[in-house]
């Protein structure tokens, strides 16, 4: 786990490395082991080093003939496919797994991409040709930020460096802003930074006089009609149990120790039943029914493994959230990002690395929404424009038990569904932005991947709209951005091409029905783990932010910026103070919306604010 960062072109004399390097502090949480330039006159490269494999000799920028690489990330099948170049000819001067990755580059071009087992972000260089490739991993894990300023490619693991190279322009794009609060996260291509970019999960780059062009090299594509549908349940289950016993053994190549994250869900429980390693590490919250660290505390108990714990307190919480939105180099909603950020800074002063159950509710169907095509069964067969009318009434009607229920049956999953966040609708989103674009339709956003999906089945369609927006832009995000901010790196065995060549394959009723989500996976874990863990019910990481929004201290906190100069640039405020007090009042739990809007709030202050 690194970081890397660099720019094209010789408009801005670097003969120093000042530029480069300047570009590279501001990402040292990434590597703090060690730094390293290469600069030409058409080019300048920075790395940072986190240092897991060949501690000596795996320093970067590394090269090999004309090309040279920076690379984020980790390639569990690098000693097969360097067997397989070592056949080729090919002879190597480290045990890297960079070192394979460049010179898989170089004997089979752009179509190496699919031969790698692992998560990735790199730049490969040639300098003859003057040619940039680069590329991201199938899922989006590691992250890779581009923009073109005076013809010139810039780009880095976080935004945050970028703004050192004197040619950027710092403005920010409304339109990030608008899908933001309907999604609580940054859904666009283009973040909040005008014209820098997000490359897409399975895609790569080529840049080469001026131009940027981006295509896209796998996809993930549920294929139920394929072996699952033929396997009886409990042979299904073998291969579950099979294939995550492989990733994530595969995940704990390293000369470093790994430990693993554990929270009370059945996805970490499994990990940490089945990695073989001594720590553990859990946070919880100072409230009652906020804390997972007695679960956590019993599994490590019951398996052997010594857990580090640590219980957060309120103001310990509300200290961290400017600091983390800066993290985060765009405004991201999760309440849940907290914890990440302290269960990783606890689990740095043990280990350099940790598993974590990111991908299994995207891939094994996990999310408790993932029922609710089957809970609207009752009314759907019903003519849609008989439902549409019963919606319709419903809508108008005061805020009573059931109501949401007709609202939802009157839409098609396609209208409803737009991920796992769905926090203001385009009307009062219209209503509350000082200068909304009218025209701005979620389904934009939405309907080119629903377009792709129109034979799969509901809950199918809503899984492969999450392992396409919700999981690369929320929770690999928070993943990886509160890993690295403690110099921790994060591995995810769920998120492993031969588990998604599983996943793909089992049919709906065995990820989710009425027994339960993620039903042939709880059945394989159930292998390793006891009924408690298992079996037990999703509930994400809960944080009590409803709670804190009604105290004086923290309704004042919110309210002043609610009220501040910066959010009169962009908000109706007093519609967001109506929003907190009605909030405080209980008449209605307005606690997202606050949310999403004070962290948006935070981040423009970090980033755009000159206090």
């Amino acid at each position: 786990m690194c970081g890397f960062c660099g720019f094209t072109g010789s408009k801005y004399n670097d003969a120093d490395n000042t530029i480069i390097q300047n570009m590279s502090k501001r990402i040292i949480h990434r590597g703090p082991d060690g730094e390293g330039y290469f600069v030409t006159q058409r080019i300048s490269l920075g790395f940072r080093r986190l240092s897991f494999l060949d501690l000596e000799h795996g320093a970067q920028p590394m090269s090999a003939g004309s090309f040279t690489i920076v690379f984020n990330g980790e390639i569990y099948n690098f000693r097969l496919l360097r067997a397989e170049l070592e056949t080729k000819g090919h002879e190597f001067s480290t045990d890297s797994d960079t070192e394979v990755l460049l010179r898989l580059y170089i004997e089979h071009g752009p179509e190496m991409l699919n031969m790698l087992r692992g998560m990735f972000a790199f730049v490969i260089y040639n300098n003859e040709t003057d040619e940039i490739f680069a590329a991201r991993d199938y899922f989006g894990i590691k992250p890779f930020y581009y923009a073109v300023f005076d013809d010139n490619l810039i780009f880095a693991s976080e935004i945050k460096a970028m703004p050192e190279y004197p040619g950027f322009v710092k403005e920010i794009n409304h339109n990030a802003l608008e899908a933001y609060m309907s999604f609580q996260y940054s859904v666009l291509d283009e973040t909040f930074f005008k014209g820098v970019y997000k490359l897409p999960a399975a895609h790569y780059l080529l840049f080469k006089e001026g131009k940027v062009v981006i295509a896209r090299y796998w996809q993930a594509e549920f294929n139920t009609e394929a072996d699952g549908r033929r396997l009886s349940l409990e042979r299904l289950v073998d291969k579950i149990d099979a294939v995550m016993g492989d990733s994530i053994a595969a995940h704990q190549v390293s000369d470093v120790e790994i430990g693993t994250f554990l929270s009370s869900g059945v996805d970490s429980s499994l990990i940490a039943a089945r990695f073989g390693g001594k720590k553990s590490f859990t946070v919880g919250f100072d409230y009652d029914g906020y804390s997972e660290i007695d679960y956590a505390e019993n599994l490590s108990k019951d398996k052997g493994i010594t857990n580090h714990a640590k219980l957060i307190t309120t103001e310990e919480y509300w200290d961290s959230l400017r600091n983390i939105q800066y993290h985060m180099d765009e405004p991201l909603a999760d309440p849940a990002a907290v914890a990440l950020y302290f269960v990783s800074q606890t689990a740095r002063n043990y280990v350099k690395g940790v598993l974590s159950g990111e991908g299994a509710d995207e891939l094994f169907g996990g999310y408790n929404i993932y029922k609710e095509p089957m809970s609207l069964r009752t009314i759907t067969w019903i003519p849609k424009f008989i439902r549409k009318f019963m919606g319709a009434i419903a809508a108008k009607l005061p805020a009573l038990k059931g109501r949401n229920f007709f609202i939802r049956a009157s839409m098609n999953v396609e209208e409803r569904f737009i991920g796992n966040a769905k926090v203001f609708t385009e009307n009062e989103r219209n209503e509350i932005l000082k200068n909304a674009d009218v025209k701005a339709d979620n389904k934009k956003i939405t309907k080119p991947l629903y377009d792709k999906v129109k034979h799969y089945d509901d809950i199918t369609k809503m899984q492969y709209l999450d392992i396409h927006l919700w999981l690369s832009g929320d929770i690999l995000l928070k993943a990886d951005k509160m890993t690295m901010a403690h110099s921790l790196e994060g591995r995810v065995p769920f998120l492993d091409k031969e588990v998604w060549n599983l996943a793909r394959t089992i049919p709906t009723k065995y990820r989710v029905n009425k027994k339960a989500t993620k039903y042939a996976f709880r059945l394989a874990a159930g292998r390793h783990l006891k009924p408690l863990w298992a079996n037990k019910k999703k509930l994400g990481f809960p944080v009590p932010v409803k709670l804190w929004l009604k105290q004086e201290k923290y309704f004042h906190i919110v309210k002043d910026a609610f009220t501040s100069p910066e959010a009169a640039e962009f908000f109706k405020t007093d519609k967001l103070v109506t929003l907190l007090e009605v909030h405080k009042t209980e008449k209605s739990d307005n606690s997202r919306k606050i949310w999403t809007i004070y962290m948006f709030l935070l981040w423009y202050k970090e980033f755009f604010s000159e206090a």
